[in-house]
């Protein structure tokens, strides 16, 4: 039924390429559980004892940015509705932009472990509670990529696409992901999760190569797979309709695709915990440069894979043909087609597919120990030692990772239901962001004021949120493109289709549309982050004008200043010199030192530590 005859199944090459990726994983985290001495500090543990080097951090946030989503999913998304899908290359630079230059310095001035340490310090405590809860569900459901495939998902996802193509075996698959992850979170902590990633980033852009030099041969030349794609309609690069309605368009991109990401990144935990984890701002703020690179080199990745796949199956597509039952499972169909030929690169692809996994499912476990340390177990029990701090973090990690291989189990039985209950949370980003961006930009914002807009936002986003799970946007809207099946001789269907449980949403009848599902529920799923970000903003300034936000007087280092912006253009130069040439961060005043780690009262009287810049009381 393919063009090659028959398909190919998994080699025990391929199975050895899988299990080698997870045994490096596995070491390096063993590496660093006992390298350096160990884990002695709960800093130590949840944030690299901030010294880590800007290249292994940027290259870490690329890598947990990218999961297994990415890996099947961007090409499907490409051969379905085209490669306007790679107008998120302006996206992700506006979004490194936003969180490098807005968030990052007042993040990184303040030395904080947890992101929501922030609004207790710059609102109250009671705001970083629901700041702190609403991460945990997010991310017990972590928005990973357009469609919301979450941790426990986000296991479960490409475990089933690959099982259904390859015959590669699930729950082996799920569970030795699952442990092998949490094995190297719990040991080797942030130092771990960080290394790992830099490794699967490397095993993910081998995957994708392996793919495209291949397809390139197959179609004997990169001008031909253009060509194809230019006369199936698949280079629709500029589509400037300022419908809001549509789902992809450059404007929905460009501007819904900013705020959802920049929810992601400048204020999620598991992003910022990486970056305040550089040991300079230098270092931080290079690092999320960097990591734009790394981004970009995906997404072009997945675009030609994508073009490659229409290329190829331009005259017999497979979804249609019922060769392979969901769009995700387009790619391994791919790889088993023209691979099949060369043991172990299969596997090789496979293991690119489960590093996805692998990195964003670590950097949630890492950042939820660190948010339940810092946030609800620190302040409730204040007289821990460090060591025990550091254990319990360990324990956290255990937990999470549990948790995650459970709800990977959920997924399988839920599909459809988790699907929609998660991707309802996955709007959570939305007010969370008009939360900080308040905070950091607004110095008449007041706590009442953030409340009320959090919520406010928060019902807003709920409300469009479940609207469109009930009623589905219509194909007009999301402008799917032309498949043919024409070329196809099908004789034999040799694996039958298992109907994928999460692609079935609630299907309504279409007859009983209200008028409100067809312009307000059938809102671009990347305008859901915007308007909870700008309700929750609005309405936070005028609330915080009417209950006297103007008379409060709110501390500048909680805002982000002219300093923190010209510092870019005084600092970059001298402070890498001073780091090697005399390294005493100590001796310049306590205000301006660039690692707030490093204050010199700090250093001086260890015994005071907890109660120096008031943070961590």
């Amino acid at each position: 039924a393919s063009l090659f005859g028959s398909m190919g199944r998994f080699t025990v090459w391929d199975y050895v390429v899988f299990a080698a990726m997870l045994l490096i994983s596995a070491v390096i985290g063993v590496y660093y559980a006992f390298a350096g001495g160990g884990q002695k500090t709960s800093k130590d543990f949840l944030m690299g004892g901030r010294s880590m080097n800007a290249f292994p951090v940027a290259l870490s946030l690329t890598a947990s940015f990218m999961s297994a989503v990415t890996v099947l999913g961007t090409p499907a998304e490409i051969y379905r509705y085209g490669a306007i899908f790679c107008i998120f290359a302006i996206t992700y630079g506006l979004v490194v932009l936003c969180s490098a230059e807005i968030f990052l310095p007042v993040f990184y001035k303040l030395g904080i472990t947890s992101t929501y340490e922030y609004l207790e310090l710059r609102f109250n405590k009671y705001l970083r509670l629901c700041g702190t809860v609403l991460f945990i569900i997010q991310t017990a459901s972590k928005l990973q990529s357009c469609s919301t495939l979450y941790t426990g998902i986000v296991i479960y996802a490409p475990a089933l696409a690959l099982n259904q193509v390859t015959g590669f075996d699930l729950w082996g698959a799920v569970v030795a992901t699952g442990v092998v992850c949490t094995f190297y979170c719990t040991l080797g902590g942030l130092k771990a999760v960080v290394w790992t990633d830099v490794f699967q980033v490397g095993i993910m852009i081998a995957g994708f190569s392996s793919v495209i030099i291949r397809a390139v041969v197959v179609q004997e030349g990169i001008g031909r797979i253009v060509n194809d794609s230019y006369y199936g309609g698949r280079l629709n690069f500029w589509d400037f309709n300022p419908n809001p309605l549509q789902r992809h368009t450059f404007w929905t991109i460009v501007v819904g695709g900013t705020f959802t990401w920049t929810g992601m990144y400048g204020v999620n935990q598991s992003q910022v915990q990486r970056y305040i984890a550089c040991k300079s701002r230098f270092h931080a703020k290079i690092s999320l440069y960097i990591n734009l690179l790394g981004l970009w080199a995906i997404l072009a990745c997945a675009a030609l894979c994508g073009l490659a796949l229409y290329s190829i199956y331009k005259d017999c597509d497979p979804w249609t043909a019922k060769q392979v039952s969901a769009l995700d499972q387009l790619m391994p169909y791919l790889v088993l087609d023209i691979l099949r030929d060369f043991p172990g690169v299969p596997g090789l692809f496979v293991a690119s597919a489960y590093s996805g996994t692998l990195s964003t499912v670590s950097s949630s476990i890492n950042a939820l120990a660190a948010v339940t340390v810092e946030d609800l177990i620190r302040p409730c029990f204040r007289s821990l030692s460090e060591k025990k701090l550091s254990w319990i973090s360990m324990g956290m990690s255990l937990f999470y990772g549990g948790v995650c291989i459970a709800m990977a189990a959920l997924a399988s039985v839920l599909g459809a239901l988790l699907q929609a209950a998660l991707s309802i949370f996955g709007m959570v980003g939305g007010p969370l962001l008009g939360l900080f961006s308040l905070g950091i930009l607004c110095s008449f914002a007041n706590g009442i004021g953030a409340f009320v807009g959090l919520v406010s936002g928060f019902v807003i986003s709920l409300w469009v949120g479940i609207g469109s799970q009930i009623y589905p946007p219509l194909p007009e809207r999301t402008k799917p493109l032309y498949l043919s099946t024409a070329g196809c001789n099908i004789s034999s269907g040799n694996f039958t289709s298992t109907e994928n449980p999460l692609t079935t949403v609630f299907n309504t009848p279409t007859a009983e549309r209200p008028v409100l599902a067809d312009n307000w529920y059938s809102l671009s799923y990347l305008y859901f982050s915007t308007l909870g970000t700008l309700v929750t903003v609005i309405v936070g300034i005028i609330i915080s004008l009417l209950t006297g936000g103007l008379k409060q007087n709110t501390d500048r280092k909680f805002l982000l200043t002219k300093e923190d912006f010209l510092s870019n253009f005084s600092w970059s130069k001298s402070e890498t010199k001073v780091e090697v040439l005399n390294w005493k961060p100590f001796t310049v005043a306590a205000e301006g030192t660039d690692n707030p780690a490093f204050s010199h009262i700090e250093m001086d009287v260890a015994s005071n530590k907890n109660k120096v810049n008031g943070l961590h009381i």
